[in-house]
């Protein structure tokens, strides 16, 4: 267990200071997943069971990088064909405050029925449509993630930990929306209100330069694909709930039907323009580092799971701490650090319902720690990875400037969640 955790904090040492030491994070994210399964594999106690585990993990880590790639390819395609530019018509403000809170608030919203990963990618396609500056970026972005995190947190279908609470029977949707949603709206707030006099009367620079709009599209074409990719991600969490099937199957769904609408309605253009707006042009503007950093993190987390070491630490927090409210507080703060998906997943398997019965508050106030805590670092939340894949966030940068906000926010909404009940 030692030696995997000290692989893991010096490999998370070098994403954190990518900018020094000038190496990709993606490159130290996929060697440190594959080292800590070496490790684990050649000092765990049975090898055949290690290799059962790694193929188990790799089924669920494949169905969550499937997720965004479908998702990141959608959004591309809907850019490609002008979409997005409607939002530049709609959203009319050069003030950056009032842009600032009409994203958050839209974000915290749309991540509630889509999810807080697909919310995340959207929003970073528009947000780089009307800022240039890199800070301003990524300030928005960190505000982004915060939101999204926080509108996850109180629906039954915004986040996977949610997601897996609301299967599992831990949780109804009734009661997680109406316990959760207060305080997930804190958690935004409070940091908004905090940087609002930083923004204020900041106005938005010069336009951004888009990519060069291809006149053979017409203003009706791109709205019809903008609204039928959106229609489309919309539909992912009802393909689920219908069919009872993975997520990432809805999202490839999606991705296929709105494949063959866009070979059907170009199909009477020049060659050269359908390639252009084909899914196979489309594939090879996404930002593939970013899946393979997320593809790395998720295998170092699985194996730092296999060998032990997140059951020890959830046995010592409940042996130190008898309170659930201590408990799941520093498991939402471990979140950041660690994905919170076998946090909860740890939690669920260590206190059974007949402990804590369903709509019990700690399952409630597990929902609201694991869904916001990840906030706190980068590359604490789906949310958080995929916005520093798309516009190469710099951990430290974050760690300076939205993680304290992030934590205000996150202790708020535990105030307004104790007083609630």
């Amino acid at each position: 267990m030692l030696i995997t955790a000290l692989f893991f904090i010096a490999g998370y040492m070098l994403i954190a200071l990518e900018h020094v030491v000038k190496i990709d994070k993606a490159a130290t994210a996929l060697c440190l997943g594959v080292i800590l399964w070496v490790i684990v594999a050649h000092t765990g106690v049975d090898f055949s069971e290690t290799i059962i585990r790694l193929k188990e993990h790799f089924e669920e880590i494949a169905e969550i990088l499937f997720f965004p790639l479908g998702a990141m390819t959608i959004v591309e395609l809907i850019d490609i064909h002008n979409g997005f530019e409607i939002i530049l018509r709609v959203i009319k403000t050069r003030s950056m405050l009032v842009l600032l809170w009409v994203l958050c608030i839209l974000t915290f919203f749309l991540s509630a029925v889509l999810d807080n990963l697909t919310t995340t990618i959207v929003m970073m396609a528009i947000l780089r449509k009307f800022l240039t500056n890199k800070t301003d970026l990524w300030y928005f972005a960190g505000f982004i993630i915060i939101a999204a995190n926080a509108g996850g947190a109180w629906s039954p279908i915004g986040d996977v930990t949610t997601i897996m609470l609301w299967n599992g029977g831990q949780v109804s949707t009734n009661t997680i929306i109406t316990e959760v949603f207060l305080p997930s709206l804190v958690c935004l707030l409070v940091p908004l209100l905090i940087v609002s006099y930083q923004f204020q009367g900041k106005i938005i620079e010069a336009e951004v330069p888009t990519t060069p709009k291809i006149q053979q599209i017409s203003p009706k074409e791109s709205n019809f694909i903008l609204l039928l990719g959106v229609g489309l991600l919309l539909m992912v969490p009802v393909f689920k709930a219908i069919t009872h099937l993975p997520p990432f199957l809805g999202m490839l769904f999606s991705l296929c039907i709105l494949w063959l609408t866009t070979e059907i309605l170009h199909k009477k253009k020049p060659i050269e323009l359908k390639h252009h707006l084909s899914v196979a042009a489309t594939v090879q503007r996404i930002d593939t580092p970013s899946i393979l950093f997320f593809l790395g993190i998720l295998l170092a987390v699985a194996a730092i799971e296999t060998n032990g070491s997140l059951e020890y630490l959830g046995s010592a927090l409940e042996t130190t701490f008898k309170n659930f409210h201590i408990t799941n507080t520093l498991l939402g703060l471990l979140s950041s650090l660690i994905d919170n998906v076998p946090l909860v997943a740890g939690a669920m398997g260590m206190y059974s319902m007949e402990i804590f019965p369903q709509d019990h508050e700690f399952w409630t106030f597990l929902a609201y720690c694991a869904g916001t805590g990840g906030s706190v670092l980068v590359i604490g939340s789906a949310a958080g990875v995929a916005a520093m894949g798309i516009l190469k966030i710099d951990f430290l940068w974050y760690l300076r400037k939205i993680a304290w906000l992030a934590l205000i926010g996150y202790f708020s909404g535990i105030l307004v969640f104790i007083l609630m009940n």
